[in-house]
């Protein structure tokens, strides 16, 4: 799910200015990803080359920078992930282990 005012940046420029060179300079894009089940809040802003693994959620208002790890929950500016969620049955193999 991508949820309202999701945006969605690939380009990218030089840092330097000399290589900027104002609209003449060289512009690309680089991809992101995103995996199955992902919840994307509304305005969250995705920068380019990030991939955002499998089942996670990215709270809204967050800026992704950097890769997410499948099964995260992640909020900020920069996002940062906040909790890993369990494979489904791993609570129940821990109880397991306890008895």
């Amino acid at each position: 799910m991508i949820a309202a005012n999701t945006q969605i940046y690939t380009p990218t420029h030089p840092i330097m200015p000399e290589e900027r060179n104002g609209l003449d300079g060289a512009e690309w894009a680089k991809p992101i990803v995103v995996g199955n089940d992902v919840w994307i809040g509304g305005g969250v802003i995705l920068c380019p080359g990030v991939t955002i693994g499998d089942g996670s959620t990215i709270g809204a208002g967050t800026v992704v920078t950097k890769d997410v790890p499948p099964r995260s929950v992640v909020v900020g500016n920069p996002g940062r992930v906040i909790k890993t969620l369990p494979l489904p049955g791993a609570q129940e193999e821990k109880e397991e282990l306890r008895n």
